[in-house]
């Protein structure tokens, strides 16, 4: 994670993220605490492997910059992912041809995907 630079994040740091930061450099970006992003991480494999059936895993992603790691993802993991704008009634509806009922549904920007 450090050799990647995946533990640098940006100037702005909200109050629900603040817990989850170890400290801001001279520049004033703030740097991830490695070892909660590590337990969070394995917390979150914990889940996916609990699905039996990777079918029933879907990855959606609304934003621009995260639709291909979320194809990426759902190609590896061999689950279901919805890039883009949804189709309405994708999960509600069971009359529609893209008629999804995942047990497990993983959001890349909650905020803005909601």
């Amino acid at each position: 994670m450090l050799a990647a630079n995946v533990h640098l994040g940006t100037e702005n740091c909200s109050s629900l993220m603040a817990p989850y930061m170890y400290k801001r450099n001279n520049e004033g970006i703030h740097i991830i605490n490695v070892s909660k992003a590590w337990e969070k991480l394995m917390v979150a494999a914990r889940v996916i492997a609990s699905i039996p059936n990777p079918r029933d895993i879907l990855i959606v992603s609304n934003r621009e910059y995260a639709q291909r790691a979320v194809l990426k993802f759902a190609t590896y993991t061999k689950g279901n992912y919805l890039g883009g704008k949804w189709t309405p009634g994708t999960l509600t509806n069971q009359n529609t041809k893209k008629f999804l009922e995942p047990r497990l549904v993983i959001v890349c920007d909650p905020r803005t995907d909601q």
